[in-house]
């Protein structure tokens, strides 16, 4: 019997999975064949209120859906933003990661994505206050980066369709590492 491939989709503080990072993601895993979990964050202010709050209370709640989550494969974890501090429950797991924008700045993420054995993507722009372009490429992730986006994959400041055609490469890198490094192709 073939093993059912599963995601969790973590959104942001004000990024639902509706937006175009996680709404993209969403059409390409359930193109492969994945179930997919898109989470809703319980008091999201108040997860967002503290550095302690926030990783407690994401992996929290994404633990709650992984215990329901069962698999011969481990599900692959998407987050956007806020949802990046379940890096600690996907490195604790060994679990697949692809991180939106992710909080580089918060030592216990940096942490635990240094330590994660399993594999995981980074996605970030250099006009992010939270991306920090020399520690992403010392991590032991894939690093997927775009010039001038900030922290909504937008580029401010240019012609609209560069924001598009960043979206459009960012979704290509999400796409092959799918398909390479999460739930290799065969043939």
């Amino acid at each position: 019997m073939p093993r059912r491939r599963q995601a969790l989709l973590l959104p942001g503080r004000n990024y639902s999975v509706q937006g175009p990072l996680l709404m993209y993601t969403h059409v390409a895993l359930q193109s492969r064949g994945a179930h997919t979990y898109p989470l809703v964050w319980k008091g999201v202010d108040r997860l967002a209120a503290d550095e302690h709050a926030m990783i407690e209370g994401v992996c929290e709640q994404t633990e709650a859906v992984l215990d329901r989550v069962h698999n011969d494969d481990p599900p692959l974890l998407i987050g956007k933003s806020l949802g990046t501090a379940a890096a600690v429950l996907a490195a604790h797991h060994g679990l697949p990661a692809i991180w939106f924008t992710p909080f580089l700045q918060h030592y216990p993420i940096v942490q635990a994505l240094r330590r994660s054995t399993a594999p995981y993507l980074l996605v970030g722009g250099t006009a992010d206050p939270a991306w920090n372009t020399a520690l992403a490429r010392e991590l032991p992730g894939e690093v997927c980066e775009v010039a001038g986006a900030d922290h909504g994959m937008f580029i401010r400041g240019r012609p609209l369709v560069e924001s598009a055609h960043a979206m459009a490469d960012v979704i290509e890198a999400v796409e092959a590492f799918i398909d390479t490094a999460v739930w290799p192709r065969s043939g």
